[in-house]
């Protein structure tokens, strides 16, 4: 019985079932790309068309008039005497210019002047009375203000509001609505780019135009300022030690099996540890930078110490036997050789764990940064600032904004979730750089 021939270029039943399963193997990885990429795209779209126009703002250039009658009757143009106005006190003021520019630019109107009043924000009257103040002089003349425009006039021009939803709003009107749009035919309300949003702090829940993320942004500089300063050096020393120095025993493989859980644990973990040892132990002040920064060095800890150790072992053994052979000490060969040649991978481990931290908001809930920060506080220096001021998180204020009922709070919310995604953006594109320009081959 002659023996049957084959030949490569003929394919055989299993030779096509394995070519047609590795066809069927490519294309579900093709389609889990294209449906993450889908997934990113629907999310960044979303994002951003909901949270850019929280960069542009709508103001009112009017001319306010300050009356010495009103404001100063004492004459003498103490700051002292004049703050015993307070800010229910500059609003007829503020609508006296509004009507002024009303009528200098031919508008009519059947609009008594409180709701006339009411396409200014409530945050205008603090901001002349803080102008005048600080500017005495100017009692008895006046001056021309941008002032923020309210939140459904803003959110009128952003889409955000319609005639339709004016007309069910007990807030506002389409008659507030049409006038607004005839202030700014008239070139007396526009809307430009915000830089308060990124510079100015918090603001009440009646006035989402007038919130700002600046003392969130300071707080999270400062929070990574501690971690920067705790975990680096904690972290490089713990992972040297282990991976270079310790014996290798059933105590440091419990010890290496605990690092790895720990970087599993859920962050809320944390936050728990944090609030019993940190305020309820320690008795740190709540809700300060410090305590937050702690927090979150116990929780980025773990990803450098694993990071590191894994920089390390890519380091070839050669390089610490040469080092040795020439008469260099185990010290000398780690600090010397080894550890620089591991730099880019701790260096790409620490700025990933710190963008982590950045972004956490479950254990900066449960140690109380969850503090409403009116203004910067006046002792805002870093030692203050650290200590013992309270202060708040970008994305704890994200989920403070999205806990507000005023609509506009929503596109603030996703204004400050883009802030942080730049940030995020901007500490990983560090870390590529960062590892491609220190990277050694061999």
């Amino acid at each position: 019985m002659s023996a049957m021939k084959h030949s490569l270029l003929t394919l055989d039943a299993r030779t096509k079932k394995r070519n047609a399963a590795e066809k069927r193997f490519k294309a579900c990885g093709l389609s889990a790309i294209v449906v993450a990429m889908l997934a990113l795209v629907v999310l960044l779209v979303s994002v951003f068309g909901s949270g850019a126009s929280a960069f542009r703002q709508t103001y009112i250039a009017i001319e306010v008039p300050f009356p010495e009658a009103k404001l100063d009757q004492s004459g003498v143009r103490d700051p002292d005497v004049m703050s015993q106005v307070t800010t229910l006190g500059y609003e007829p003021l503020l609508v006296d210019g509004l009507l002024a520019a009303i009528d200098a630019a031919g508008i009519a109107t059947e609009m008594s002047d409180k709701d006339i009043g009411a396409l200014i924000s409530k945050e205008a009257p603090a901001t002349v009375r803080n102008f005048v103040l600080a500017n005495p002089d100017v009692i008895g003349s006046s001056a021309t203000f941008d002032l923020l425009a309210s939140g459904r006039i803003d959110g009128f021009f952003k889409g955000r509001v319609t005639m339709e939803s004016a007309a069910l709003d007990g807030n506002t009107s389409p008659e507030a609505l049409q006038l607004a749009q005839d202030l700014r035919d008239a070139g007396i309300i526009q809307t430009r780019f915000n830089w308060n949003f990124l510079i100015a702090p918090d603001a009440s829940d009646q006035r989402p135009e007038a919130a700002g993320l600046g003392v969130a942004i300071l707080g999270s500089l400062y929070m990574m300022i501690v971690v920067l300063v705790l975990a680096l050096p904690i972290g490089v020393a713990a992972s040297i030690y282990l991976e270079e120095f310790a014996p290798k025993t059933w105590w440091t493989d419990v010890i290496e099996v605990n690092i790895s859980n720990l970087a599993a644990v859920p962050s809320i973990v944390y936050g728990i540890l944090g609030l019993a040892i940190f305020i309820n132990f320690m008795e740190f002040n709540q809700s300060s930078p410090l305590v937050g920064g702690l927090v979150l060095t116990l929780m980025t800890l773990p990803t450098i110490i694993i990071s590191t150790r894994a920089s390390l072992k890519s380091v070839p053994p050669s390089i610490r036997d040469a080092a040795l052979g020439v008469g260099a000490s185990k010290m000398q060969s780690v600090l010397h050789h080894a550890l620089p040649l591991a730099a880019p991978g701790i260096l790409t481990g620490t700025i990933i764990g710190l963008a982590q931290a950045l972004g956490e908001t479950a254990p900066l809930l449960l140690i109380g940064m969850v503090a409403f920060v009116r203004e910067y506080p006046a002792a805002y220096t870093p030692d203050a600032g650290l200590f013992g001021e309270a202060s708040t998180a970008l994305p704890v204020q994200v989920f403070n904004w999205t806990q507000r009922a005023d609509p506009g709070f929503v596109e603030r919310a996703s204004g400050a979730i883009i802030t942080l995604l730049v940030f995020l953006l901007i500490m990983n594109t560090i870390a590529i750089v960062l590892r491609r320009k220190f990277e050694r081959r061999w």
